[in-house]
């Protein structure tokens, strides 16, 4: 029997195993490498949660070197507001086939810990992380930090994934959550900082589509201090992330009603059945957070350190596949992708519209997984 594909641009693909036992690099990379034919060279990446174990206390900077002269710029601003624990180029591995699209940057990741009198009144630890993170994308030219999460890192590129998989050895890591991206851009540059996942502290996005919405968005965020600097439209989705569920302390199903909200005949359909609390919920957040609502057709994966929530827009204009087997949970853009590294799971199914498929730790809840106050 042939599986029909439908052909929607870029791939995603994300595997979670919910009592955060360790996964090798390889299942994601066999699982992402499957759907290449959905991108096209211009971009891959992968993200990781559990990898750094020896370091997890530290915030873990993974940066991305136009020139290496640039690192004693990012090193002096880091040195401002850090202690840097360790620092140390990222290993990379020579792949000729990559070598020849282009020349990649270097990347470093420094492990550092916050100076508390770097901290700026009403401030919050991560408040600055993020400060500094919009500070070296904006202002050290030459310089993009792709990640900046405790225990986890992202490692992207121009590529296919398996160019990129292989350059920065992603079979030897192994974490609790991958997502993993092959990216086919049609209105926006293929280089090496607009590759996906987008990160910010410990959340990671990687999306397939388009949001159509994006001016809307970024200027949203930029009111909140946020600066959209790597000239793809997914990056709004991680500055989102961070602003509704750390900073506005929003539930998680709260988050995705004001990123991928339910049309207004479909919200006064809860009055109609008498799911008052649900409508008067849905009613205000479509009202104070229009401007964080993404239009467009889109799947997207979400990852933080408590799991991965996968959605799509509310009309289901991109392909989604999710599936259980034991205590690993699989998405990904094509069901293929999920059977190359799982065979037989126990369930598979293809999510609703604007639905989220949450994964979350089973030592975690979901009316427990809020930002704390």
């Amino acid at each position: 029997m042939i599986e029909r594909c439908e052909m929607s641009g870029c791939g995603l693909a994300g595997i979670v195993n919910r009592n955060r036992k360790k996964i090798s690099g390889k299942y994601i990379y066999d699982s992402i490498t499957s759907m290449k034919e959905r991108g096209n060279g211009m971009g891959a990446g992968y993200a990781a949660y559990g990898i750094y174990p020896e370091m997890a206390e530290y915030y873990a900077f993974h940066v991305m070197l136009d020139d290496i002269d640039v690192e004693s710029e990012v090193n002096a601003v880091l040195n401002r507001f850090f202690k840097i624990v360790k620092s140390e180029i990222i290993p990379t591995k020579n792949v000729p086939s990559l070598y020849k699209k282009t020349k990649p940057p270097i990347f470093y990741r420094y492990f550092v810990e916050p100076k508390k009198d770097a901290i700026l009144p009403l401030e919050t630890e991560e408040d600055m992380v993020v400060r500094v993170v919009m500070t070296i994308n904006d202002k050290v030219k030459g310089a993009y930090v792709i990640s900046s999460g405790k225990n986890m890192g992202a490692f992207k590129g121009v590529g296919h994934p398996d160019e990129i998989g292989d350059f920065f050895e992603i079979k030897e890591y192994e974490g609790y959550i991958w997502l993993a991206h092959t990216r086919f851009p049609t209105n926006t540059p293929g280089w090496w900082g607009g590759a996906h996942p987008f990160t910010l502290l410990d959340w990671a996005i990687v999306h397939n589509g388009e949001i159509t919405s994006y001016g809307t968005n970024k200027r949203y965020i930029e009111m909140f201090g946020y600066k959209c600097t790597l000239l793809t439209d997914t990056e709004v989705g991680a500055y989102l992330f961070d602003l509704l569920f750390r900073k506005h302390r929003l539930p998680i199903r709260a988050v995705f009603m004001a990123m991928a909200a339910p049309f207004w005949k479909d919200i006064n359909r809860y009055k109609e059945l008498k799911k008052e609390k649900l409508y008067e919920m849905a009613k205000m957040i479509r009202t104070v957070y229009a401007p964080a609502m993404l239009n467009g057709p889109f799947a997207m994966l979400f990852a933080f350190k408590d799991g991965v929530i996968g959605f799509n827009d509310r009309i289901k204009l991109r392909p989604f596949v999710a599936a259980v087997n034991g205590d690993t949970v699989y998405m990904a853009s094509e069901e293929s992708a999920i059977r190359v590294v799982c065979k037989e799971p126990e369930k598979v199914w293809m999510p609703k519209a604007g639905e989220p498929v949450i994964a979350l730790m089973k030592d975690c809840k979901e009316e427990d997984v809020c930002y704390p106050a």
